[in-house]
């Protein structure tokens, strides 16, 4: 079995590749071919913490696999990531395992690709500011990966912690072609921005419709199990498009409240979800319908991204000879 650390597969995981990856992946989720049944969790309740299952038989990527994901929010401002995870690999046609690989890496880049795979599907072409809500690992991921599918030239930090915002926009400035700037504000980093990367821990919405220009296109990856980033005039106003409508609108661990509690308020229905990333990509359903509209991609990660990630990690390890083959047997 093939063991990859952290490191390893971060080194091996080319974003660019995995933009482009995710697509066949989420074709196979749309169209029925993927195998993605819904996530579980156990829970941790003295640290609002949870352990979740999350496997996939993607038929494009031809993977078998499981992910464990831990989400332990109090972990926020320490050492360790808020999301923990480890991915489990096994051969489609004996079921044998194959690979165990760091998913804390995947993770964050997978769910960061995504977005961009939705900016690339939905944002409008001169898109070139670029607000970014929060401070954490998927603030940092989602400005690089937005960064490949726009021109962005101008990016606008925001968070909880002005220092922690400071941080991320100086390293974000002395890694990108872009002018970047932390701002006091969530309403200030969405003034004029044409693209949105939300990813905090919120319970009351950073993102709100008063605060958003005409013609951006917003990427909300954040969870809280009490609240929400975006708030109900965006979804009410947006085109609304996600990964899986049965994902989306699931019960804890797999749901978002995004959409879930406007729907449960009556301000929409299940109906005004207007598409899955599959349906625009294979052309069932269209995207931007004007320059001005608001579009919105909800995020709450599904398995068959991780399993596109670790498909091109698993054929990048064997033409590197990266990684350490344990025997099990």
């Amino acid at each position: 079995m093939l063991v990859l650390g952290r490191s390893q597969v971060e080194a091996l995981l080319d974003m660019d590749a995995l933009i482009d990856g995710l697509g066949p992946a989420m074709v196979d989720l749309s169209e029925g071919r993927a195998s993605v049944p819904d996530r579980v969790a156990a829970m941790v309740h003295e640290r609002d913490g949870f352990l979740a299952a999350m496997p996939a038989f993607v038929p494009s990527a031809g993977v078998l696999m499981t992910k464990l994901v831990s989400l332990f929010p109090h972990n926020a401002g320490t050492p360790l990531p808020t999301h923990q995870a480890l991915v489990a690999v096994f051969d489609p046609e004996t079921g044998a395992p194959r690979a165990l690989l760091d998913g804390t890496a995947i993770t964050a880049a997978r769910t960061a690709a995504a977005s961009a795979l939705s900016a690339r599907l939905l944002a409008r072409d001169d898109a070139t500011v670029l607000a970014v809500l929060g401070t954490g690992v998927q603030a940092r991921t989602h400005a690089h990966a937005l960064c490949r599918v726009r021109p962005v030239r101008h990016i606008r930090v925001a968070g909880r912690d002005a220092v922690r915002a400071g941080v991320l926009a100086e390293e974000l400035g002395a890694a990108l072609s872009a002018e970047v700037v932390a701002v006091p504000s969530y309403a200030e980093a969405l003034d004029g921005a044409d693209l949105v990367a939300a990813a905090t821990h919120s319970v009351d919405p950073v993102v709100r419709r008063a605060w958003l220009t005409p013609g951006a296109h917003i990427t909300s990856v954040g969870f809280n199990r009490g609240g929400r980033e975006v708030d109900d005039a965006t979804v009410a106003d947006a085109l609304v498009c996600v990964e899986s409508r049965r994902a989306v609108l699931a019960p804890f661990p797999a749901g978002s409240n995004d959409l879930l509690f406007p729907i449960r308020d009556g301000v929409i229905t299940a109906d005004h979800i207007h598409a899955e990333l599959g349906e625009l990509l294979n052309g069932s359903r269209p995207g931007r319908r004007s320059p001005d509209e608001i579009t919105l991609y909800k995020s709450v990660g599904v398995a068959v991204q991780d399993a596109a990630a670790a498909a091109l990690v698993i054929d990048a390890a064997r033409e590197q000879a990266v990684g350490d083959d344990i025997p099990l047997y």
